[in-house]
């Protein structure tokens, strides 16, 4: 039975079986990307929206997404695309020379490339990896953002094709990655760990009340990061209300400002956002 080698889960599929990110699917004895080019969003919008706060500040950037994710976090703001799959939302195929195209044409908005987003972009790495490589040859820029639970080997798939990367460490306990929200940490470690010398990496970490929002783990996340690159910039986001979680309540303004100056300690680039 073919094992998936793209993420965490290694899912063992039979032929027609799909994985646990609802966008792998095993045919003829391979376990291929079912959502290759079949885009749910696409938008022209500002690098900071990414987030991105110190690469090309001011620019705009051709932001795509797909389907399907490989964690299962109660809060995604995005689980519409997220959680579905194909036949249940809207998709629309864009080849990779089609959304180069797309992305060429609106260089003199201000546009200076592609970025991957809103969905998990690595579980269909390998359109990431063509569109991004006819991107780079026609001198545009290219982003990920990730939830960063990709194994090294998918990684080394695309990293030669990316400029900048935003991953989410969404906190730092095992426990809270493992048991709330079906993810990796070490893995998603190692993936920083890796990218981060060969392109632009910022990091987001998305504040939960009661789940990860003490100042113990936000000083053990920044003086890990500080340990790979003190300039490193972190973005700590405020949590609002969504998806399975609508009652638990958003994130006092007061305590992300008070993290960002936990993480000040240890950072040179702090950042907070949803505020």
């Amino acid at each position: 039975m073919p094992v998936c080698n793209v993420c965490h889960n290694h899912c063992s599929l039979n032929d027609g079986q799909t994985g646990f990110c609802l966008a792998r699917i095993c045919k003829a004895g391979a376990i291929i990307s079912s959502n290759y080019g079949q885009i749910t969003s696409i938008a022209l919008d500002p690098i900071e929206k990414k987030p991105l706060a110190r690469f090309f500040p001011g620019s705009l950037i051709v932001s795509v997404g797909s389907y399907g994710c490989n964690l299962r976090c109660p809060f995604c703001q995005n689980h519409s695309i997220s959680y579905g799959i194909g036949r249940d939302i809207q998709t629309e195929y864009v080849s990779p020379e089609e959304l180069v195209g797309i992305a060429l044409s609106y260089t003199d908005k201000g546009n200076i490339g592609i970025a991957f987003t809103y969905n998990e972009p690595l579980i269909g790495y390998e359109y990431v990896r063509d569109t991004a490589k006819l991107a780079h040859e026609n001198g545009l820029k290219t982003v990920l953002v990730s939830n960063g639970c990709a194994t090294k080997e998918i990684l080394s798939e695309i990293l030669p094709y990316i400029d900048a990367m935003n991953i989410d460490l969404k906190g730092f306990t095992d426990e809270y990655y493992n048991d709330f929200l079906k993810g990796n940490r070490q893995m998603v470690m190692d993936f920083i760990k890796t990218a981060a010398p060969s392109c632009h990496m910022e990091i987001t970490t998305l504040i939960v009340p009661g789940y990860n929002d003490s100042e113990k783990e936000m000083a053990a996340i920044s003086k890990w990061i500080a340990a790979i690159d003190k300039n490193i910039p972190l973005h700590i986001s405020r949590y609002f209300p969504r998806f399975h979680m609508p009652d638990n309540p958003a994130t006092d303004v007061d305590l992300i400002y008070r993290l960002a100056d936990v993480a000040r300690e240890n950072l040179t680039y702090v950042y907070t956002g949803n505020c």
